[in-house]
């Protein structure tokens, strides 16, 4: 009862701690309940995720029960356990569809959605009425058949693959606790159920999601490997439950007495929620943490134990597989659209027939004697007779609706895929990869892009972040031996090993690194020089070099891990630790505030992250460091006892925690305790010898809060040279140096593995990290270990990360808290000394100078606690942590109560190189009219930077950029803007006028517009009152840059540019935070980068290069589109133009639905004649070469307007099948019409010619012709001719009444024959050659200026090759040009741009 009313009063007492959090910080609050609301909408309108950890509730979640409790499978839970677990399913997994059972009804029942396959069985069924009956049953039944029969074979051979391999999977065998025999037995994994205890062994794949309850590792730590998952292959740490320790050393589940009660199931692989209950009430909180996810695999532990939470299909990996995209093109919208226009033709022309048949009927003035009664006697009326024509017309003009069409799209489709992943110029041999299409349908899509949106980290640039500066208590360090560093883009490691050590290599320079501006630093310690490192340095700099691959971790290249220190900020960091003795007179006077700065600077880039410490010649291997007593040096406890007994009267200047609560650290007290380890017995010993060291400081006179090494005095800086080479050394041993230099950092993002590297550079290393403790080794202090108290990860709504250790010498709470600036600037503290405003001004200007020169920043704060403000925060934190329902706004608030009142100790910038080639295909796509935004969450000047960089921007851009605080105040800066912008375009436009009247050529000028907006005013715009104004204005803009943007953010605006503006959009990202926007857009492109597989698993294509983006579109999107739109207009005209032959004679036959066509070849004529070279045509037909297209991006525009496939040519080609119909029947009508030759002889001339006339019209019509197509158009006319000489010989009487019998070999015999094929042919396609012509050299379009560009490209290579080098050179009498010269081609693009190519 006393447990029950204290979590009452707690649950009280936190709800009103609640309305004070909200009263305390009303922006942060509010914008979380913004982003909450916002997640909830976007989960109504289909913005899902399968990656959700970066945004809360956008994940549209799969839940299977609200809560689940989990019972453990011991005997005494045994009545429990059984009414609990039939609610829950076995680990078996089924990902087949089918048995053998049901394989043919469920898979005709799924064929049978599909409306053209309904269509046909309606056909089927209608033919087998007797009154309407057109065909033979069994002819009639035979394309349907054979298409059904493709599928479901194909259908099969997937099934029987996906069955093959859940039978692998189910019957491998883990060890599992069997409570009878009370030992761990193998058994298989379909047999696992929830609560059962599952042993596994380092190396072993998960078979379930597990709560981990026991490891090997004597810090309760077990490493997975989540590559299967999200394709990261650096290791996670998963954690012991705390207080889980009733399984020992012998791991006994007989001892386990706890029940679980966690969230039900469902997809999210970031998230998961519950507590553990003792037998005494007490619960314990749960946390990703905890989990063990089915299909990772354990590493670098002997053996863990865990107990099951979740089986089989209700496993998140097993949730989050929903299998490949499905996706409709904006082409196959369009077919479906001209298919029913093909639908309405064929009712009119049914219409025609059933009018016409009644029409003839009642002409007579009596009973025809074709006329057959009724089985009553009964004749039947002209009107019933017209009806039954009418289905009787359906069946015969049913080729009409092209059934053969989708199959062979699909075969298309997947030959332009082979052909997309076989180029070499797709393929990255850094990652030995190439484009992965993981959208099977959606390939021409990739031809008629208007919009790009673009993330910049991992996919405009590297995603290598490199140290590049830092400021620390308001000073700069420019880093300059590191900014030259970088001017070298290719260095060896050998090379930048010299580097390191102070030596220059001649390389080739890097553009990308350009723009880092070298300034002087500025100190209140020493004015010290940069030009020279001491042999110490070096020696530093070489010892702390790491040797592994680079290949071997993420974010560990070389020119990731070998920093550069700035040689001032070094000289001062050592001076600060190695000579503490000689300052303890400066710290009786009052202890530098910049000494502590720097000492806390350093250990929260050291402790603030998540990363895992492994050894080199163990990859993988977590690195454990022993007790802190076999440190080199004096040990934590004598230090302790050494400061208590020789301390001395503490007097510290004023500080930002004086009027605080006096438990309150102050910030001299750390360096003052760490100084102070011991007293000297004769304190005049080291006077002199540190006088000119401390003197110097006194000495220096900063100008302007910056320093310059010129303005020291020489004698100044040879003095610090005497003192920093006659350091002592440290517990540096060449043992140690080997030890700390095997070390390697596996972070889970870039910017943590950079901030630590540049931490190591300066001898804070990171030794090892635990579930409850972080080693550092601080120069010459030794090891250091921090209690590990909590950590507070980073998330996109707070942006920053926190952890909460127990300072080893203080024993005091702190609080080291990295993240934006611009969520880190209103947490700090603003009471405080002059000082510390000071220094978040001078932090500040310096954030904004990274920015602008294009470097990601981040904000380094600390905070002291108390005992009391830390037991206070810790309960309500507990309480948060075992929470279910509400438990990330609980656990938000702990962290916002946490994050405040911080001191701001310093920033760092970190530069993310551009990626080669990436502004030359912005430059590309842009000349191709492919407005591009790019989506960031950086800062606006480094978004902006970043921009000009990647030439997205250039200097003749007139850059607005787009800042309110409020909606109204967004509302009139939009309008200011576009009211500027169309005074602009007036000016420029009479200034075009004016030009125009002065000479007599008009120059057409673009409008250089770009927009830049931050998140903050992105969420006024894409309210609904401003939405419409703010595509107006974008649409102005040629490159829009949204900064600080969420994921959510990306998201809405990619789905309100996609449905407003009806334009084909394109996301491209390579993180889980872009995961969103890449599923919202028409095509999504996922970068295999270093931040995993999550934007690849949910994108249609994967490439691994941004630079790849260019050929994707430009060449590859280009033919796909060209190919599929010319291959589906081919179909329709040809079906059309064969069932016309039809039609026409149903005038000279009394609409009766006679045909002068034998069935079976009817059939076959589309199924089997001519349905192969359309393929082969639609696969390898090239318009204009990759070369052309890469060289001219302004022929991409033609596939952006449709134009290969517009309701004109559509129409344009139904009229040419009617016209071409027209000519093939009456041709071969009027030479016969006096004779007396039968129906199929009159017949046969009439399909053949339609045979040439199709093939003959493909030829017209296709670019590119090579050896596979003339082999399958010549084997498809050939197998015609065999297959109706074989069915005219050997069928005597297959059609009753007519006969097909000898046909065709009589018709081969005769003249007559071939002479009606061959003028039939020629009259019919006499207009489409014509307008060819006359189309090529009148008004030809861009694409056919291209392609004689080609030929004469081909021409000229040709030339060149039979041409002598001298010959070549030499210059001709008449016209005064070289032989062998290049033309200029000028070919107009689309929109009206005017480009003129060189040979």
């Amino acid at each position: 009862m006393f447990f029950f009313a204290e979590h009452w009063l707690l649950q009280i007492g936190i709800t009103c701690w609640s309305g004070f959090m909200k009263m305390a910080n009303p922006i942060q609050w509010a914008h979380y309940r913004w982003q909450r609301l916002l997640s909830t909408n976007g989960r109504n309108n289909g913005c899902t995720s399968s990656f959700p950890g970066w945004f809360k509730t956008s994940q549209s979640q799969k839940p299977g029960h609200k809560h689940r409790t989990v019972i453990p499978c011991l005997g005494r839970f045994t009545e429990e356990y059984e009414k609990v677990i039939k609610k829950y399913m076995t680990n078996r997994i089924q990902t087949t569809k089918y048995t053998l059972l049901n394989f043919i009804p469920i898979n005709l029942f799924e064929q049978f959605h599909r409306s053209a396959n309904l269509y046909f069985l309606f056909l089927v069924i209608l033919n087998w009425v007797p009154s309407v009956e057109a065909f033979q049953k069994e002819i009639t039944m035979l394309p349907l058949v054979v298409v059904l029969a493709i599928i479901a074979i194909k259908d099969g051979i997937e099934d029987y693959r996906r069955y093959k391999f859940d039978k692998q999977i189910n019957n491998q065998t883990t060890k599992v606790y069997d409570k009878q025999a009370k030992k761990y037995d193998l058994k298989r994994w379909k047999n696992v159920r929830v609560g059962d205890f599952v042993l596994l062994s380092c190396n072993e794949i998960i078979p379930a999601d597990m709560v981990l309850l026991y490891s090997t590792d004597v810090d309760g730590i077990c490493h997975i490997e989540t590559s299967n998952l999200d394709g990261e292959t650096n290791l996670k740490q998963r954690q012991v439950v705390k207080g889980s320790a009733e399984l020992d050393s012998e791991a006994v589940p007989e001892r386990f007495s706890c029940r679980i009660e966690c969230e039900g199931p469902n997809n999210d692989l970031r998230k998961f929620k519950g507590y553990m209950e003792h037998w005494n009430k007490e619960r314990v909180g749960l946390s990703k943490e905890n989990l063990l996810l089915r299909g990772c695999t354990i590493r670098n532990t002997e053996a863990v134990v865990g107990i099951v939470v979740y089986a089989g299909h209700e496993t998140k990996a097993m949730m989050n597989n929903s299998g490949p995209r499905n996706k409709h093109s904006k082409l196959e919208r369009q077919l479906n659209r001209d298919v029913l226009w093909c639908v309405a033709l064929l009712l009119v022309m049914c219409l025609i027939g059933a009018f016409g048949h009644g029409i003839w009927l009642n002409g007579y003035s009596q009973i025809p004697i074709f006329s057959v009664p009724r089985p009553d006697g009964e004749y039947t009326p002209p009107v019933l007779a017209g009806f039954y024509m009418f289905w009787t017309m359906i069946i015969l003009l049913q080729v009409l609706i092209p059934i053969s069409l989708y199959v062979s799209i699909e075969i298309v489709k997947l030959g332009q895929i082979y052909l997309l992943q076989s180029d070499v110029d797709l393929y990255d041999e850094s990652t030995d990869s190439t484009i992965e299409c993981r959208a099977l349908n959606i390939t021409e899509d990739l031809g008629q892009i208007e919009y790009i949106f673009s993330d910049k980290t991992g996919t405009l640039t590297e995603n290598k972040m490199i140290f590049c500066r830092c400021n620390i208590a308001g000073i700069e360090y420019s880093h300059e031996e590191n900014a030259k560093r970088l001017e070298y883009q290719d260095l060896n490691s050998e090379d930048l090993s010299n580097y390191s050590q102070g030596s220059v290599c001649k390389c080739r320079h890097s553009d990308s690194c350009r723009s880092l501006a070298v300034q002087q630093s500025h100190s209140s310690l020493n004015c010290l020089p940069t030009k020279h490192l001491t042999l110490r340095e070096k020696e530093t700099c070489k010892r702390h070099k790491i040797t592994e691959s680079p290949s071997q971790v993420a974010f560990s290249s070389s020119i990731e891990r070998d920093v550069t220190p700035d040689s001032w900020l070094l000289r001062k960091l050592e001076r600060i630790l190695s000579h503490p003795l000689g300052l303890l007179e400066e710290a009786e006077k009052g202890f530098p505030l910049e000494f502590t700065y720097i000492i806390d600077f350093f250990l929260a880039l050291t402790i603030c992250n998540t990363v895992v410490v492994s050894c080199l010649n163990q990859p993988g291997q977590r690195v454990r460091v022993p007790s802190i007593t076999s440190t080199p040096l004096k040990s934590l406890e004598e230090i302790k006892q050494m400061f208590q007994r020789f301390s001395v009267p503490h007097m510290s200047p004023p500080s930002p925690s004086i009027g605080k609560d006096s438990s309150t650290e102050n910030p001299s007290t750390f360096a003052s305790r760490l100084f102070n380890k011991v007293r000297p017995t004769s304190p005049n010993t080291f006077k002199k010898e540190n006088e000119a060291a401390v003197g110097s400081a006194k000495d220096f006179k900063p100008t302007n809060g910056q320093s310059s090494a010129k303005e020291c005095p020489h004698n100044t800086l040879e003095e610090f040279d005497k003192t920093a080479a006659s350091l002592p050394p440290g517990p540096d041993t060449l043992a140690d140096q080997g030890n700390t230099s095997k070390l390697r950092y596996e972070a889970e993002s870039p910017d943590e593995a950079a901030l630590v590297h540049a931490a190591r550079a300066y001898n804070c290393t990171l030794l090892s990290r635990t579930s409850d403790q972080v080693t550092v080794e601080l120069s010459s202090m030794g090891q250091l270990q921090f209690q590990l108290l909590h950590t507070l990860p980073f998330d996109s709504i707070r942006k920053r990360m926190s952890v909460v250790v127990r300072h080893p010498l203080t024993n005091k709470v702190v609080v080291y808290t990295k993240g934006a600036d611009s969520s880190m600037m209103e947490l700090l503290d603003t009471s405080g000394h002059r000082e510390q405003k000071s220094i978040q001004e001078k932090t500040q200007n310096y954030l904004d100078e990274y920015a602008k020169e294009g470097l990601r920043t981040l904000c380094i704060a600390k905070k002291v606690m108390n005992g009391a403000e830390y037991a206070e925060w810790l309960k309500f934190h507990l309480l948060a942590e075992t929470s279910i329902d509400n438990q990330e706004e609980l656990l938000l608030e702990s962290a916002l109560k946490l994050e405040t009142n911080l001191t701001l100790l310093g920033a760092t910038g970190i530069v993310d190189r551009l990626q080669e080639g990436v502004p030359d295909t912005i430059m590309a796509l842009r000349k191709a009219s492919i407005k591009t935004w790019v989506l960031t969450g950086d800062k606006q000047e480094t978004a902006v930077n970043i921009a000009y960089a990647c030439k997205l921007l250039d200097q003749k851009d007139n850059i607005f950029t787009l800042k309110a605080q409020t909606q109204e105040a967004c509302e009139d800066s939009i309008n200011n803007i576009m009211a500027e912008i169309t005074e602009q375009t007036t000016g420029e436009k009479n200034a075009d006028d004016a030009g125009f009247l002065l000479s007599s050529s008009p120059v057409g000028t673009e409008l250089h517009i770009a927009l830049v907006i931050d998140g903050k005013t992105l969420e006024f715009a894409l309210h609904d009152s401003l939405q419409d104004s703010f595509l107006e204005l974008s649409k102005r803009c040629r490159a829009v840059i949204c900064c600080r943007s969420t994921p959510l953010q990306k998201s809405k605006v990619v789905h309100l540019v996609r449905e407003k503006l009806k334009v084909m959009t394109l996301a491209i990202g390579d993180g889980a935070n872009d995961v969103s926007m890449i599923q919202m857009a028409d095509v999504g492109i996922g970068i295999s980068g270093q931040e995993g597989m999550q934007a690849v698993m949910s994108s249609d294509f994967a490439i691994s290069r941004f630079k790849h983006l260019k050929k994707l579109l430009l060449v590859h999107g280009h033919w796909c589109y060209i190919r599929l739109a010319n291959m589906i207009l081919y179909f329709f005209y040809k079906n059309v133009a064969y069932v016309n032959l039809l039609f026409w004679y149903q005038f000279f036959c009394g609409f009766s639905g006679a045909s002068m066509i034998d069935y079976w070849i009817l059939i076959f004529f589309n199924l089997l004649f001519t349905s192969v070279p359309p393929i082969v045509y639609g696969i390898l037909d090239k318009d204009v070469s990759a070369e052309t297209l890469l060289q001219l991006p302004e022929l991409y525009t033609s596939g952006q307007c449709s134009e290969a496939y517009l309701p004109s040519i559509f129409w344009i080609s139904i009229l040419d099948a009617f016209y071409q119909s027209l000519v093939c029947f009456f041709v071969p009508y009027f030479v016969y019409s006096d004779s007396d030759v039968d129906i199929y002889t009159f017949g046969t001339p009439i399909n053949t010619s339609m045979l040439c006339i199709i093939f003959l019209h493909l030829i017209i019509e296709g670019k590119t012709w090579t050896w596979i197509h003339w082999v399958f158009m010549l084997g498809s006319v050939l197998l015609y001719f065999v297959f109706a000489l074989i069915y005219g010989g050997t069928c005597v009487n297959c059609n009753p009444p007519s006969n097909p019998y000898w046909i065709m070999e009589h018709q081969l015999k005769q003249p007559l024959f071939y002479l009606v094929c061959a003028f039939a042919t020629l009259i019919a396609l006499l207009p489409r050659y014509f307008y060819r012509v006359f189309q090529g050299t009148v008004f030809p379009s861009p694409l056919l200026k291209a392609r004689q560009l080609d030929k004469l490209n081909t021409r000229r290579q040709s030339r060149s090759a039979e041409c002598p080098p001298n010959l070549c050179s030499t210059h001709c009498p008449e016209h005064h040009q070289p032989v062998c010269a290049a033309p200029i081609v000028k070919v107009l693009s689309s929109n009206s741009q005017s480009v003129q190519v060189p040979l």
